[in-house]
């Protein structure tokens, strides 16, 4: 065997691994999914699918419920993101410098990636009760902002709000890591320059950071939105989608058409329109932000 075939063998078998797990855990799902979603799939074994074609497709496409669920998600993933980056990086720039104590705080801030979605979740649900929530006494009876408790989880207005709320918290410290990853790699020669030509910290952080952080938060922004729409626990738990439908997304919207209601096949055409939606802005935000780099 040559050279360049024991070197291509050897690649080979080291990305086999995650190329069958790739296949088996990502693509045969997906196709899978595609496959059911042109049945009325039933969950008995004992009785047959009946093949209905693009039926799925055409009620989804007709389903109001989908659409606001569709909007519900869009509207989480616009809020969310942006949240996250802007917080995340302004820490990370803090935490940057190795003040004292920065150690701490980087395990402070990145503690909540590492807590149960549940847990959390149940936490702000009792933080933002309408009754006895720590939310209402602090902005009614110590800053005295709002005359009575406002119903943030049963008012139709204002129930995706602690939800935008969790997102952001729990992912502050995800983005913290990646920013903190990529400011350690940019030269501190660059800001030794830029002080001695007397930059201000904002314009080194305008002119150097932001430009070299690019590509990372190119990443972060993908990485962030394909994360938003994906957004299930929080809106189950907390809401489970009302009141009157308000807080439902893509997930939540899914998961009851498929074990409340066994619409499995409806479900999985759900499930195959999401993966197109998902993919198709990932790709578009990919070919976009690459651009000039």
């Amino acid at each position: 065997m040559t050279r360049n075939k024991k070197r291509a063998l050897t690649g080979i078998l080291f990305i086999l691994p995650g190329l069958i797990s790739y296949l088996l855990w990502t693509i045969y799902p997906i196709l899978n999914s595609f496959f059911m979603s042109m049945f009325k799939w039933n969950i008995n074994p004992k009785i047959p699918n009946q093949f209905i074609g693009i039926e799925n497709y055409i009620n989804l496409f007709k389903d109001e419920k989908f659409y606001t669920a569709l909007i519900n998600t869009l509207k989480y993933t616009v809020v969310t993101v942006p949240g996250q980056l802007i917080l995340g990086l302004i820490i990370a720039i803090l935490l940057n410098r190795k003040a004292k104590g920065s150690t701490f705080f980087r395990l402070l801030y990145y503690l909540p990636v590492v807590t149960s979605w549940v847990v959390v979740s149940v936490l702000f649900q009792y933080l933002f009760s309408s009754r006895g929530g720590m939310v209402n006494y602090i902005l009614k009876d110590i800053l005295h902002f709002i005359p009575k408790n406002i119903k943030w989880l049963s008012d139709p207005s204002k129930a995706m709000i602690p939800i935008y709320i969790l997102g952001i918290w729990k992912g502050i410290g995800w983005s913290m890591l990646i920013f903190l990853a990529g400011l350690q790699g940019i030269p501190k020669i660059y800001y030794e320059a830029a002080q001695l030509d007397g930059a201000s910290s904002w314009k080194q952080v305008k002119h150097i950071t932001l430009p070299l952080l690019r590509p990372t938060m190119i990443f972060q922004i993908v990485m962030l939105t394909i994360g938003g729409f994906n957004v299930f626990l929080s809106v189950f738990v907390m809401t489970g989608g009302g009141p009157r439908g308000s807080t439902e997304v893509l997930s939540s919207y899914m998961f009851k058409e498929a074990f409340s209601y066994f619409h499995f096949g409806y479900a999985s055409a759900i499930s195959f329109v999401f993966f197109i939606i998902v993919f198709t802005i990932s790709q578009i935000q990919r070919k976009f932000l690459n651009k000039d780099i």
